[in-house]
């Protein structure tokens, strides 16, 4: 009984300092629409292009200010992306098509993985 009881009390215990100590902080996680390339969009490797989208739906609190860009194909992200670290605010990064991308309609831009 007496380790019953010495058992049970300290599973209460364990439950009030599990408890946050530390209110949420509200988070938005902003993922602005890619206007340009599209769809007609043509690069070649080894080319400079401008990856712009829209900025005008900006949150209050963005949590995820730095963007990344990739190349994806088939579901298939390249390990290493075009550009990082850049402000999502500023509507637009200058990549470039790394040598040994293979040439295909099938690819897409993306930007923030996570």
């Amino acid at each position: 009984m007496f380790f019953f009881l010495l058992a049970s009390v300290c599973a209460l215990f364990s439950l009030v300092f599990a408890v946050p100590i530390h209110s949420l902080v509200t988070r938005d996680v902003w993922v602005p629409p890619i206007l340009s390339p599209n769809a007609s969009t043509v690069w070649t490797v080894g080319g400079t292009y401008t990856v712009t989208w829209n900025t005008t739906s900006k949150p209050v609190n963005v949590t995820n200010s730095q963007g990344m860009v990739y190349l994806r194909i088939n579901n298939e992200t390249q390990s290493t992306p075009l550009a990082q670290g850049f402000p999502l605010t500023a509507g637009q990064v200058n990549v470039t098509v790394p040598a040994g991308t293979q040439p295909s309609n099938e690819w897409i831009v993306v930007r923030n993985l996570w």
